[in-house]
């Protein structure tokens, strides 16, 4: 059994882990409002940007080389969108498990998909893997701007259009509430759905453009900048994901933390009555002794 001294030192310990996560879960929570309202605000602009860019392609006989499936996919890339830090609960090990058994499913050796990846623990997972990664990015920041990401979005869109890859996936956790995230795959490229969006859509719902310089030029600026903002869409929907899972998973922690204490502090108190009354049976038996 152990001793007094033991289980006033684990009760103390205890109590400062319990600190620590509240700390932590009170962080969590601030940080979630504030990449909550940052994923919401960016929505409307790039839903207004498809719109744009789905009124164009509908109405236009141009077509744009990232509007149209290839004939033969030869290389698929997935852009997996994870934290830089633990502490998130099934965060990033669900979706990552998710990639890797898509990756199973759909392909049969390496030279058939890349992997893009945003976040340390995504990148050291697929790294010890030895799987094939093409572009790494670490260090995001907790409220990450445009600019954090535009290199690597810029990238994976040149790597399409130059046939690096004939098809790209983004993998991550969409954020539905603090305690509910959604593992999701969207595809970047090609951007195929907008004739089946559009088809959907009556000719009273349709807005009228009017384009300057011409159709073919703003679809050639536009469609690029609209890949890249599906990738920071994704990142921000993500981060809000990454925050309500800690904030979840440090909430869980401090009620862990408060049941081991109030156990610890149980054992005390009966260790403590039984070393009482080892004192008096001795005190008792020595009295006795003396009679």
């Amino acid at each position: 059994m152990a001793s007094l001294r033991d289980i006033q030192s684990k009760i103390s310990s205890t109590k400062k882990t319990k600190q620590i996560t509240k700390a932590m879960q009170m962080v969590s929570a601030a940080k979630l409002n504030k990449a909550q309202n940052k994923a919401q605000a960016f929505f409307p602009y790039t839903q207004k940007i498809r719109d744009v860019v789905s009124s164009i392609s509908s109405g236009s006989d141009y077509t744009h080389p990232m509007l149209e499936a290839r004939d033969e996919v030869k290389k698929t890339a997935y852009l997996v969108i994870t934290s830089d830090r633990g502490l998130c609960g099934a965060y990033n090990s669900g979706l990552l498990r998710h990639t890797m058994n898509t990756i199973k499913e759909r392909h049969k050796s390496q030279d058939e998909y890349g992997i893009i990846v945003i976040g340390k623990v995504g990148r050291d997972f697929f790294k010890k893997r030895g799987m094939p990664i093409y572009q790494e990015i670490v260090g995001v920041s907790d409220q990450p701007s445009y600019a954090d990401i535009k290199n690597i979005a810029a990238t994976t869109v040149e790597m399409f259009a130059d046939g690096v890859f004939d098809e790209i996936y983004i993998h991550y956790n969409h954020f539905i509430s603090a305690i509910t995230q959604e593992i999701t795959e969207t595809k970047l490229l090609p951007l195929t759905d907008f004739d089946e969006s559009a088809g959907e859509e009556t000719s009273s719902e349709r807005l009228d453009y009017l384009y300057e310089p011409d159709e073919e030029t703003i679809l050639k600026r536009l469609l690029p900048h609209y890949a890249e903002s599906l990738v920071f869409g994704a990142l921000l929907d993500g981060k809000a994901s990454e925050f309500g899972a800690r904030m979840t998973a440090m909430s869980a922690a401090t009620d862990n933390a408060s049941d081991m204490i109030d156990d610890l502090n149980l054992k005390f108190n009966r260790a403590r009555q039984a070393a009482i009354t080892q004192e008096i049976n001795e005190i008792v038996g020595g009295a006795s002794a003396l009679d």
